[in-house]
């Protein structure tokens, strides 16, 4: 796997200074994991997970909703994150200003859920590949909960836009809320990377107290790719999440999660051995292995437990078709660790 590798996490079994007996003994003895995530700190996920790409979870009430890349943004359901089953869509089609911005779009990509303002936000993003004539939409709701009378999606309309003389492309949004409770909005793909709006929490839209679009993290040299942010705070730091290399390839895919942080949400954020996310720097957080392929496109699910990384990865055992993955987070010394990185063949 190589993760880690400056600083050794996994060079060899015998060798590693965090053995798998160490990392047992963190797994085991400092959370209080169901008997599934126990022993590795890996969800073993049951039902409808194949199919599931660029997922995000929210919980809400004891149950946990799943929102993915798909015509008309598919929802997944679970009461405990192990059992998962369809439970419909948000949109049925496009949002009815969709074609006016982005000319031949057809699936909606990336959706983000998050909660401010007595309301549950829903950003998703409007694109063709290789193009960043994009558009991030927006779509509340009072409640997540499908059988609940005050369930009803309302289409907010398009919350920022790139065209093609842009420099950056407007997708894959994340939604961060500061530790003084202002909103934030991150997003970006290719181009010249990972961008960041202040949002006004009474609109869900751009702020117009603040203007500024912020350069959090990009790629200077071959391949440029990075995309995918999503950003936490955890003790003292703001963890800003994203995806390197190349998606959407099924077994061939090249994804990998890396990560930064930052006292500050704006930036700047390093990398664990100090090269700025904006200079191509990025921790390797977890990269393709055995049959999990491509890893990639996470969201981050935070409880009274830490952290649990929500990706997918491409199965292939399963025709290189893409899947949920869900593991717990280990930290140590300020710093992720994910599980299937640290038990993976080397």
């Amino acid at each position: 796997m190589g993760y880690y590798q400056a600083h050794c996490w996994k060079r060899d079994r015998a060798n590693s200074p965090l053995g798998v007996g160490v990392l047992l003994a963190l797994l085991i003895g400092s959370l209080a994991w169901s008997q599934e995530v126990a022993m590795t700190g890996v969800l073993e996920l049951k039902g409808s997970i194949h199919g599931v790409h660029d997922p995000v979870i929210a919980e809400e009430n004891g149950s946990f909703y799943l929102f993915s890349t798909g015509r008309g943004i598919p929802r997944h359901c679970s009461d405990d994150l192990i059992q998962w089953r369809g439970c419909g869509l948000v949109f049925f089609g496009l949002p009815r200003w969709a074609r006016e911005y982005v000319p031949g779009v057809t699936d909606i990509w990336a959706p983000d859920i998050s909660f401010f303002n007595g309301r549950w936000h829903l950003y998703y993003s409007l694109s063709t590949f290789g193009s960043n004539v994009s558009a991030i939409g927006l779509a509340t709701n009072r409640t997540l909960d499908p059988n609940s009378p005050e369930h009803e999606w309302v289409d907010e309309g398009v919350v920022i836009a790139s065209r093609s003389t842009d420099s950056w492309n407007a997708i894959d949004p994340n939604i961060v809320i500061d530790t003084e409770g202002r909103v934030w909005l991150a997003f970006g793909s290719h181009w010249d990377g990972i961008k960041m709006r202040r949002i006004d929490a009474e609109t869900g839209k751009l702020s117009s107290d603040d203007q500024t679009l912020y350069a959090l993290a990009s790629r200077p040299v071959h391949p440029r790719a990075v995309e995918a942010p999503f950003i936490i705070y955890r003790q003292g730091y703001y963890y800003l999440f994203v995806s390197f290399d190349a998606c959407c390839r099924g077994v061939n895919s090249t994804y990998n999660i890396r990560v930064g942080r930052s006292p500050a949400v704006t930036g700047p954020y390093l990398d664990r051995e100090g090269v700025p996310l904006l200079q191509g720097g990025g921790t390797l957080l977890l990269e393709g292995f055995g049959r999990w392929r491509g890893p990639g496109h996470n969201a981050i699910l935070q409880d009274s437990q830490g952290e649990l990384l929500v990706y997918h990865a491409y199965d292939a055992e399963f025709g290189g078709t893409p899947a949920l993955r869900i593991e717990r987070l280990i930290w140590h010394e300020g710093w992720p660790m994910a599980p299937s990185a640290t038990f993976a063949d080397p």
